[in-house]
């Protein structure tokens, strides 16, 4: 029963608005439509040009621990000892 407007609805609903706000209005509320759609579509494309994914920097190279790892503990390497005492 209720629906979205047909053809002539449409047309009813134009010269109404018509003889309500009168053609300047509706000229300029159409213009200033227009600017609005204009404007949001040239953010959103630059938005989408200077949006690139950051620089992940080259992951720094592991320092090999000296001596030996024993269950989470360093253990100096037999040929440390005699260097560090």
């Amino acid at each position: 029963m209720f629906g979205l407007p047909g053809g002539m609805e449409w047309v009813i609903l134009a010269i109404i608005a018509l003889l309500v706000f009168g053609g300047s209005r509706l000229a300029n509320a159409g213009k200033n439509a227009g600017k609005a759609i204009r404007e949001f579509k040239e953010e959103t494309s630059s938005l989408k040009k200077t949006d690139t994914p950051p620089a992940v920097p080259p992951a720094a190279p592991l320092a090999e621990p000296e001596g030996i790892v024993h269950e989470g503990e360093i253990v100096p390497d037999e040929k440390d000892k005699g260097q560090r005492a």
